[in-house]
């Protein structure tokens, strides 16, 4: 009997502990913080990424900071930044395929409403 207590214990925390992990992967929002201009010239594919795909995605806006390296802000339904990552060194897929990864999903186009 003392077996089967523990595998049920064993399943009970291994469910709490995943159930965990993906509210606190939950963005609610996020942000595209980088200058507009200087560096964002020699970066081509996020520079594209910044102002052709971005405002295509649902929650995610662009602030322009001068002198900023492209970053991506992550913040959680408190406002409160959760996450931040470097863009510098991604192609325009990649850029796409992250904010994707994070659960952001692309507006409805006119064709598909």
């Amino acid at each position: 009997m003392a077996p089967t207590v523990a595998v049920i214990f064993f399943l009970a925390s291994a469910f709490v502990t995943s159930t965990v992990d993906s509210v606190s992967n939950y963005y609610a929002f996020a942000r595209v913080e980088s200058c507009s201009g200087c560096r964002l010239n020699r970066l081509p594919d996020v520079k594209q990424f910044i102002f052709e795909d971005v405002p295509n995605y649902n929650n995610v806006e662009f602030k322009h900071i001068q002198g900023a390296v492209p970053e991506l802000l992550l913040f959680n339904e408190n406002d409160e930044e959760v996450e931040r990552l470097p863009l510098s060194s991604l192609t325009r897929e990649e850029c796409n395929n992250l904010l994707v990864s994070k659960g952001f999903t692309r507006k409805a186009t006119k064709d598909e409403i």
